[in-house]
């Protein structure tokens, strides 16, 4: 398995509307993922945390090629005051990963 972590900070004012987008990419279907969170920071007004769970880190690089994919991410670009960077991780089981 191939996970991610991730942490974004949106414009001031955005984070309700750039966690509206992330869902979206939910709702796209992503083949491969087990799991996607969208979490806002409590210590941050504008903090979003993103955990990943993929079947592979292959399945992951190609979600990213799927072109409905790139449009909802294209939309939610100019939201986003920065970037953190993600951790990589390798998961090994928990509740919910395996349906």
């Amino acid at each position: 398995m191939y996970g991610l972590i991730g942490r974004m900070t949106a414009r001031a004012g955005q984070r309700e509307a750039l966690t509206a987008i992330l869902m979206e990419r939910v709702a796209l279907g992503m083949p491969g993922c087990l799991s996607y969170i969208v979490a806002h920071d409590t210590a941050d007004a504008e903090g979003i945390w993103v955990t990943e769970t993929w079947i592979s880190e292959d399945a992951h690089r190609d979600a990213l090629t799927d072109e409905a994919v790139k449009v909802v991410l294209r939309q939610g670009l100019p939201l986003i005051a920065t970037f953190e960077d993600a951790t990589v991780t390798t998961p090994v089981g928990g509740l919910g990963l395996y349906g």
